[in-house]
């Protein structure tokens, strides 16, 4: 996508005086020239993920200079996609300059950006989960207190995980096409503001009724499995909106992609499919849900339907490509007998 950033974004970066030299972006949006830091650990902070940006900018720049970090503050606007690419230039600007830390403080859309932009650098990414559906802080077990997620992220134990790519767009937890896209599409912000992950289950009820398609699915190029399915899911991560297992084979440094063909029919299919994600997902095999592994995934479909990826909403398509990258991403994660 070729643009030019927004200042508020650049300017935000600019005026922390942690540079020897200032950022100049050309009208296509690359970096002309660099910025020298010091001992840095750069905070990414989603506007829409928190009410109190001011309250949990403070606390973060605190808790860093007490761990003798010099904090940077990126944060980004209403215009989502825009802002993703703004944090992709600027975090690689980051880490090109020496900043070896970055928290991703937002969803999962948050972490995701801030995994594209370091994935393969070695610099490391923390989280902190003020998301909806924050899948992948669950999947790693970060903390949701903000303390908390803090401590882990400062607390320098790491792990390689994997990411996957959907038609160019990198992501940590999870991709689709069909239904699960369109119950993210279907659920209002405020939704999501007032009642968090219940929010999407909510705007899913008037969704269950929606169109099935045939969906042609390739795996590592093999034969398509060719069926009719109201969504096909590919996870990363195997949990969804609440904690609750879909695909519970999925890991995140498996080196697979783990691909749900989601197709229950009827009010028993539901219930039945309802029931097995309660269980942990091991419950319930065959024509309702069907789950396979592989590292590269072709899905083709019917018509043009909604898509996601890591619960943001891309242009409705008839197909989506997904690849593995395995062990790109250094992550902090809670040491073992964090609590």
């Amino acid at each position: 996508m070729s643009h030019r950033p927004r200042d508020s974004v650049a300017d935000r970066v600019l005026g922390q005086g942690v540079g020897e030299e200032v950022l100049h972006f050309s009208p296509c949006g690359r970096m002309a020239r660099s910025v020298v830091l010091t001992r840095c650990v750069a905070f990414v902070i989603s506007r829409t993920a928190t009410r109190q940006r001011d309250r949990v900018e403070q606390h973060c720049r605190d808790v860093a200079g007490s761990n003798g970090w010099d904090p940077i503050f990126l944060d980004g606007g209403p215009e989502e996609g825009a802002w993703a690419d703004d944090v992709a230039v600027l975090s690689r600007a980051l880490v090109a300059a020496g900043a070896r830390l970055v928290f991703a403080a937002g969803g999962d859309g948050t972490v995701g950006a801030c995994a594209q932009a370091l994935a393969g650098t070695g610099a490391s990414l923390a989280i902190l989960p003020l998301g909806t559906a924050n899948l992948a802080a669950r999947d790693l077990g970060v903390p949701f207190g903000l303390e908390a997620a803090l401590a882990v992220g400062f607390g320098g134990h790491e792990r390689l995980v994997d990411l996957a790519v959907a038609d160019g767009r990198t992501f940590v937890a999870m991709a689709g096409m069909g239904l699960d896209a369109a119950v993210v599409q279907a659920t209002p912000a405020l939704l999501k503001t007032q009642l968090g992950w219940v929010g999407y289950a909510v705007a899913g009820l008037s969704c269950l009724r929606g169109q099935s398609h045939e969906f042609e699915v390739r795996l590592d190029g093999g034969e398509p499995l060719i069926r009719r399915a109201q969504a096909i899911v590919v996870g990363n991560v195997g949990i969804l909106p609440g904690g609750f297992v879909l695909l519970p084979d999925a890991r995140l440094d498996d080196g697979l992609l783990d691909v749900g063909l989601v197709a229950p029919e009827g009010p028993v299919g539901w219930a039945l499919l309802a029931g097995s994600v309660l269980l942990g997902g091991r419950h319930l095999r065959g024509r309702h849900l069907e789950h396979y592994q592989a590292h590269h995934v072709e899905i083709r479909a019917d018509a043009d339907v909604p898509r996601e990826v890591d619960g943001e909403i891309v242009a409705p398509g008839r197909s989506l490509t997904v690849t593995l990258r395995h062990e790109v991403l250094t992550v902090r994660i809670p040491f073992p007998n964090h609590s």
